[in-house]
């Protein structure tokens, strides 16, 4: 573009938190998003800088350590997953970074199962918040308040529901650091314009036989959180 409005240009440094198992699709969504902000900065952080392997074996690398990452972050974002994140919530070092950073961070920001992160490390507590459906309720577990939204907005805490709504988390927040004219050209060039070969997305549309196929598969991923959540009240 030859012109822009002056309010286009920022200079937001937003971390996106990596870690083994998390689901890659939860956090390349909002970093295609947010990596369209111009004058942005994005980091994508590991606990130290080695490869980060995700759960379905994508291998990315990390631009900074949690030793590296800035300090004076504008956006902290923390992607799902399942056994990784049950991990991650059991690892001090993540958690205390997760505290640091978020302590300090303008906007803190989570899809999927990442709220759970966000609850674990004390940082939804009288929040509204959405997860993956399957986790949703969990919230309640850490003290945040459970709602059933693609995009959740709760003061400077921003959540998404499972995997893809990064996407919609993504555009949103690029409409509120920009505007909507930003947001819909970054929709556009990715071309965004979901036509899914079946309507079962959510619970309510995939029936009840499809819905407990899935839920039965993470049985004990939710049992192990509620007791993780009763071990850090």
């Amino acid at each position: 573009m030859d012109a822009y409005p002056a309010h286009w240009l920022g200079k937001e440094k937003i971390a996106f938190l990596i870690y083994p198992g998390f689901t890659a699709l939860d956090m390349v969504g909002p970093h295609y998003m947010l990596g369209s902000l111009m004058g942005a900065s994005t980091y994508i952080v590991g606990k130290t800088q080695d490869p980060v392997v995700s759960d379905m074996g994508l291998t990315i690398t990390p631009q900074a350590s949690f030793a590296t990452c800035p300090t004076d972050l504008d956006i902290l974002f923390v992607p799902g997953g399942g056994a990784g994140t049950l991990a991650a919530m059991k690892d001090g070092a993540t958690l205390n970074f997760i505290r640091d950073r978020g302590a300090r961070a303008k906007i803190i920001s989570s899809v999927c199962t990442g709220s759970l992160l966000l609850a674990a490390a004390g940082l939804l507590k009288g929040y509204n918040a959405t997860s993956h459906w399957v986790a949703r309720d969990l919230l309640k577990d850490f003290g945040a308040i459970p709602v059933n939204q693609r995009v959740v907005v709760d003061r400077n805490r921003i959540t998404g529901a499972g995997v893809t709504a990064g996407l919609d988390f993504g555009l949103s927040l690029v409409a509120q650091l920009r505007d909507a004219d930003y947001a819909m050209a970054m929709q556009l060039l990715a071309e965004y314009h979901p036509e899914p070969p079946y309507d079962s997305g959510t619970p309510e549309r995939a029936g009840t036989q499809t819905t407990a196929m899935i839920a039965d598969m993470f049985n004990s991923f939710v049992a192990d959180v509620r007791t993780l959540a009763k071990s850090i009240q």
